[in-house]
């Protein structure tokens, strides 16, 4: 699946949980994103969830930004790196990201990276439109 699939398919998602979830308050939705209520309330969010399993590693998951704002992707790439197309990378440069490199793709890997999964940095870019906090990630 591209990057692009994935995005598009995913907000469709989210979307469709937001409207459920209308008349509760920012802070009471926020709530509703842990991942244990996740896992519980909303299993076809993530095909993880299934397993009761987490992408990653920490206590007090919040899956509302599944996705990073900070994520940037072309399915075309951005540039070249030698021979390898750069297909993903990380606008903050995040200590705790790496990447991961095939024979011919560098692409991003958040996986260390617990930013946008605490509910600290949620609150803080929070809006109820998934894709106005996503806007920078797709070029």
């Amino acid at each position: 699946m591209s990057y692009a699939k994935w995005f598009q398919t995913h907000g469709k998602k989210h979307k469709k949980i937001m409207q459920k979830l209308s008349k509760l308050s920012d802070d009471e939705v926020i709530e509703y994103f842990r991942f244990e209520n996740m896992v519980q309330k909303e299993p076809d969010f993530c095909p993880l969830y299934k397993e009761n399993k987490k992408c990653h590693d920490m206590e007090a998951l919040n899956c509302y930004l599944c996705a990073c704002p900070e994520f940037r992707f072309s399915d075309t790439g951005f540039s070249k790196k030698e021979t390898k197309t750069i297909y993903s990378t990380c606008s903050i440069n995040s200590k705790d990201g790496e990447t991961f490199q095939t024979e011919d793709a560098i692409h991003q890997d958040c996986s260390g990276c617990l930013l946008p999964h605490r509910e600290a940095y949620i609150k803080k870019y929070f809006s109820r439109d998934w894709f106005t906090i996503m806007r920078k990630v797709h070029s």
